[in-house]
């Protein structure tokens, strides 16, 4: 493994996730079609020690000091090495709307620590670069699929690692999000959620996970309908998310199999066929517009590559 300083850029592309997935809450998430770039260079000493431009929608809300999160995962990831961070250049290319429920954070995470990994020489293996990006995130649902692609679902071991399981997605199962213009923060989110849960709303949340993977690896709808429920975090979060019920409603009269809340929302993700796609989109969309609510509706799919850090020069 290389362990020299990289003296060109390093581009890292980074997909979007959704999170839970229904009942998989914080244990289960999904690569999207959807990606934020991020270019690191060195750069010589200046007083200052990052650089940072943005582009792309909503770049004029992202920091560029070393506030930055992206700037926050390289320093933490050369605090591990016991070194000091470079002056480096960051360039930001954003394709994934900010605090929408699909990992922009994620994102932000995985691409420093993997930019800085690349700047070092690729010192660090991709299972030491998913441990530290879990415990920065502080749970592995997006950030896991944003670095390793595709669905997975992440598990503590006795040993306090982790397993990561791979869960198969049938073809025939297509997500639509619905993303709209207004944010959702993450820990506005999790201050709805109650902080105990009843024996009943557990085993009905473990039996409906079970039949979600089965469902996505199979591509039976009837067990996709039923398996996308959940009790542990939707029916606290909808009412943050107004015209929740309408665009669920629009969703399924479309012939989705279903509809749950992307992460900690507000985007709402659809589960639906190929054939029957472009009219849950359209069904989606025009529910958001009749709520006074403009939204971006997209087709998407999965990403099974993940995470990928390319050296120029």
């Amino acid at each position: 493994m290389r362990s020299e300083t990289v003296n060109g850029a390093v581009t890292v592309t980074v997909p979007a996730t959704t999170a839970n997935l229904g009942p998989g809450f914080d244990c289960l998430g999904a690569a999207l079609t959807l990606w934020n770039q991020f270019t690191f260079a060195l750069r010589a000493p200046t007083g200052h020690p990052v650089e940072i431009t943005v582009s792309g929608s909503e770049a004029e809300r992202v920091k560029t000091d070393t506030s930055n999160l992206v700037y926050q995962a390289l320093t933490r990831f050369y605090d591990h090495l016991n070194q000091s961070p470079p002056p480096v250049q960051i360039t930001i290319q954003l394709g994934i709307p900010l605090a929408r429920g699909l990992g922009s954070s994620a994102t932000a995470i995985v691409g420093g620590l993997m930019g800085a990994n690349g700047l070092a020489g690729f010192p660090m293996t991709q299972e030491q670069i998913l441990q530290m990006a879990i415990d920065m995130e502080g749970h592995p649902d997006n950030v896991v699929p944003a670095l390793l692609g595709g669905c997975r679902l992440a598990a503590t071991t006795p040993s306090t690692g982790w397993q990561i399981c791979e869960i198969p997605w049938h073809p025939d199962v297509v997500p639509v999000v619905a993303i709209p213009n207004f944010e959702l923060s993450t820990q506005a989110a999790r201050q709805v959620l109650p902080t105990s849960y009843s024996r009943g709303d557990a085993v009905f949340n473990a039996a409906h996970l079970g039949l979600l993977v089965r469902g996505l690896e199979t591509g039976n709808g009837i067990w996709l309908n039923a398996a996308l429920q959940d009790r542990i975090h939707q029916p606290y979060r909808q009412s943050l998310i107004p015209g929740y019920a309408a665009v669920q409603a629009a969703a399924m009269d479309a012939g989705a199999y279903g509809m749950v809340i992307s992460g900690a929302g507000p985007t709402l993700l659809a589960l639906t066929t190929p054939e029957g796609a472009e009219a849950v989109q359209s069904a989606m969309e025009s529910a958001w517009v009749n709520q006074g609510t403009p939204a971006l509706v997209k087709v998407v799919q999965l990403d099974n590559q993940g995470a990928i850090a390319e050296v120029q020069g």
